[in-house]
């Protein structure tokens, strides 16, 4: 029988290898990313080149390469963050800590630590978010976001996620104290609870403190839309227009809530720059994500996988190896904050290479969104609008093939147009 120490310590190879392999692997798709946009920067792919100019598409190109050069030095710092956290004995270190100001043991305690350590790596972050808002999105001319703005979010979103994220951290830990054996399950109950919260919590209570919400007034757009809203037997509490361009010249839409409480939400970037025709055509895509129940069956991919990865913790918490082979020996009495925190940091290393085959059958949904939009609106009125999405917001039409299969949760601009004009030929 395998004594603690060797397995741990096969445990830290493992894990050491497994951090390696995937920083080695995200480095070189990013740099494939870098390189063959590059490559194709001299020119518009001959499918656009009657509606994107060249100097669009390099703005494309430059933009793209600018936040993947940002992503190389994240993807190093995150690496090693994760090995100071661990490896190096960072979270043992904030144990012990704590252990001295707060002697006894507990959920406090607990707590104590892991605030400690979404702090720590928040404002490790903090720079590379600024570069990214006020030095790549200004230089493209999306930025509109000040100063002011960016601290008063920065606090907004510390203390929501303080309200929402303590309560079930400390409910978690709780339920761990009192049953050892099966608190996974209950911690499995309590985490579906919270996404229900939030979810009817977001559109009249979280997503106001940031953004004003107005009722779309009436006029050609807001007609249309209910009209295809009827014709699609969709119930909505109302449409409203986002004011998204206070931040950012990005445009988007998006729906929220749950049953008939949810809201369709258009950003007012978004409803300046498309006609009537093609807002209609993007809704009718958004509502083929409804209509073919893809958000559903996220929701139940996402609690399924929640359910596993609990009960994996469930027996790694009483396994010593796990804890030292992540650099934490536990005290007694003091197992439960080190447990969730050494899984959370971990578990993205090993689940990495399954993230082709979520962005996969991501790209499938859209497909699919897609062609329902092409049969309530017009395919041609959904590719001129992704054209205008494409080019307003500076997204590369020539991303690199395996860059792309590996993260992109929306198929290439040259695929999905050509799926449209495919589904566009027979009613031509």
């Amino acid at each position: 029988m395998p004594s603690i120490e060797s397995t741990s310590l096969l445990f830290s190879v493992v894990f050491a290898a497994a951090l390696a392999i995937a920083t080695i692997i995200r480095l070189w798709l990013a740099t494939r990313q870098i390189r063959h946009v590059a490559h194709h920067r001299p020119m518009v792919p001959r499918e656009f080149e009657q509606a994107i100019e060249l100097s669009a598409h390099q703005r494309a190109a430059d933009y793209t390469i600018a936040r993947q050069r940002l992503g190389l030095i994240d993807i190093v710092l995150g690496a090693a963050v994760l090995l100071g956290f661990t490896l190096l004995g960072g979270v043992q270190w904030l144990t012990q800590l704590w252990s001295m100001i707060w002697p006894q043991p507990g959920i406090w305690r607990g707590l104590a630590v892991i605030l400690s350590v979404v702090v720590i790596a928040g404002v490790i972050d903090l720079p590379l978010s600024w570069v990214r808002q006020f030095v790549i999105e200004e230089r493209f001319g999306f930025n509109r976001m000040t100063l002011r703005m960016f601290i008063i979010d920065g606090l907004k979103s510390m203390l929501v996620g303080a309200a929402l994220g303590l309560p079930l951290i400390a409910a978690i830990l709780w339920v761990m104290q009192q049953a050892p054996d099966t608190w996974w399950l209950w911690a499995w109950g309590l985490w579906i609870s919270f996404n229900v919260l939030v979810l009817v919590l977001f559109p009249t209570v979280i997503a106001p403190l940031f953004n004003k919400f107005e009722p779309m007034q009436d006029g050609p757009i807001k007609e249309r839309v209910q009209q295809l809203l009827d014709r699609c037997g969709f119930a909505s509490k109302g449409l409203f227009v986002m004011d998204g361009s206070k931040r950012s010249s990005h445009g988007n839409a998006y729906f929220t809530g749950m049953g008939r409480a949810k809201r369709i939400v258009f950003f007012d970037t978004l409803l300046e720059r498309l006609s009537p025709d093609e807002v209609e055509a993007v809704l009718a895509h958004e509502l083929g994500h409804f209509k073919h129940r893809h958000i559903t069956q996220r929701i139940i991919l996402s609690f399924a996988m929640s359910f596993l990865g609990l009960a994996l913790l469930g027996w790694l918490a009483t396994q010593g190896w796990f804890y030292q082979g992540l650099g934490v020996t536990p005290q007694l009495g003091d197992w439960a904050a080190p447990a969730l925190i050494l899984f959370f940091l971990a578990l993205p290393v090993f689940t990495f290479l399954l993230q082709p085959l979520t962005s996969l059958w991501s790209r499938r949904h859209e497909y699919q969104a897609d062609a329902y939009a092409s049969q309530t609106t017009h395919a041609r009125h959904l590719i001129s609008a992704l054209v205008k999405l494409y080019k307003d917001n500076a997204s590369t039409l020539t991303p690199d093939p395996l860059h792309s299969r590996f993260y992109d949760s929306h198929p290439p601009a040259s695929l999905r147009v050509a799926r449209l004009n495919q589904l566009l030929e027979p009613s031509s």
